[in-house]
């Protein structure tokens, strides 16, 4: 494991693996680098790709300064991208899965070094399949997260999405 460290002075933790141009792999909310999907596509990948997988800020070996906001998950992928550049040079690819996708989109509109993008399964509902989310869900959601509630906030959002009762318990 190594780390860097973000502009607002957090630390990152992240792993690499293979050889070939960069690719920074950006999981979705409720993972980390060692759990979650992007293990097994980094080691698929890494035949081809000197791939990164890292812990985005609050999990895993990362660490987590509030009050979060998603730019400054954006300025992480910004160290990981000098990090990337610095090792191996340019261009730095970049792929995000679920929220991760997200953080993704946003990055390439800021970050120069990203010369490649790919996204799975992007958080956005551009149809009216779903319903909008409910008055006073972001604020309860933000007072469980601020009370240390982080498990209630976590089951809120995973009955939200649609996760089986049986599994969110």
């Amino acid at each position: 494991m190594s780390t860097v460290t973000s502009a607002d002075g957090t630390t990152i933790a992240f792993a690499q693996a293979g050889q070939g141009p960069a690719l920074i792999l950006v999981d979705g909310a409720l993972c980390s680098r060692s759990f979650g999907p992007m293990p097994k596509l980094a080691a698929q990948l890494a035949p081809h790709f000197a791939v990164y997988t890292y812990d985005r800020r609050g999990r895993g070996a990362s660490g987590n300064t509030p009050p979060y906001m998603p730019d400054r998950e954006v300025d992480d992928l910004e160290a990981l991208a000098a990090e990337a550049t610095g090792r191996h040079g340019g261009p730095v690819f970049l792929h995000g899965t679920s929220s991760g996708a997200a953080l993704a989109l946003e990055a390439v509109k800021r970050i120069p070094a990203f010369t490649k993008l790919a996204v799975y399964e992007p958080p956005f509902i551009v149809d009216g399949s779903r319903s909008p989310i409910p008055d006073g869900y972001l604020a309860e959601l933000s007072g469980l997260v601020a009370g240390g509630r982080r498990g209630d906030a976590v089951k809120m959002f995973m009955r939200f999405v649609g996760t089986p009762a049986v599994l969110i318990d």
